[in-house]
């Protein structure tokens, strides 16, 4: 469904998001790619933008998308934004219009607010308004790809928090052979192995008594130091 103007299209949308979890604010590279995930994870999305050429350009990708200036709170009134889980904005280059609609979600009662911020000092703004969550894409992607530079067994990594992430770890040398439970990596590493990858098949929270083989890729919890420490046992 495109529509230009959300006015007009109040009734459609309303009824179309009457079991809608999120609204995407900006259909930047990011935001598109948001909204297009969301919704191939069959989860209803309205997608706003206020560029009409932007609108048209993903209305062929995104079900549910309108014209509309998030910076107007009544605008975002009359489509039912207050109905919304979770609302997430992510304006990228235009940090006033970021703000205003983030405030604006927040007013209307939104349960969960999402922002995107491109600086450090964004964040902490967008947070002091009311943001429950500010993420900052480009800066998760660095500490993303340093990791797996800086260390050479870590397979991919995903940050949960400053210090604490997934990790995926060639199986080490030491280990091969070792049940989880004789390996006892939770006592020895503060670690916890919430999966094993071996070839096509992936081990979704592995018995204790599974028997750790050499190329297994191990799916590890904790701190992220404490992964190092056991990336590097030899």
């Amino acid at each position: 469904m495109f529509q230009p103007n959300g006015q007009s299209a109040l009734t459609t949308i309303r009824h179309a998001n009457r079991h809608s979890e999120f609204i995407v604010i900006g259909m930047g590279r990011f935001g598109t790619s948001l909204a297009m995930s969301l919704t191939a994870y069959e989860h209803e999305v309205l997608a706003i933008d206020g560029d009409l050429k932007r609108v048209q350009q993903v209305s062929n990708v995104l079900p549910h998308v309108i014209q509309l200036d998030a910076t107007d709170i009544e605008a975002l009134r009359e489509v039912g934004a207050e109905e919304f889980d979770t609302g997430i904005v992510c304006i990228g280059t235009d940090f006033e219009s970021n703000l205003l609609a983030t405030v604006n979600l927040r007013k209307l009662g939104v349960r969960r607010v999402i922002s995107k911020a491109r600086t450090m000092t964004q964040q902490e703004v967008l947070l002091r308004v009311g943001a429950d969550e500010v993420i900052l894409p480009e800066h998760q992607a660095g500490v993303r790809l340093a990791r797996r530079l800086a260390a050479i067994d870590f397979v991919d990594f995903l940050e949960l928090g400053q210090d604490t992430g997934v990790v995926e770890i060639i199986s080490p040398p030491s280990l091969v052979g070792q049940s989880l439970r004789d390996a006892n990596v939770r006592q020895r590493y503060g670690v916890s192995v919430i999966a094993i990858k071996r070839g096509e098949e992936v081990m979704i929270a592995p018995r204790a008594g599974e028997v750790i083989q050499e190329g297994d890729i191990l799916v590890v919890l904790g701190k992220i130091r404490d992964c190092e420490k056991l990336q590097a046992k030899e």
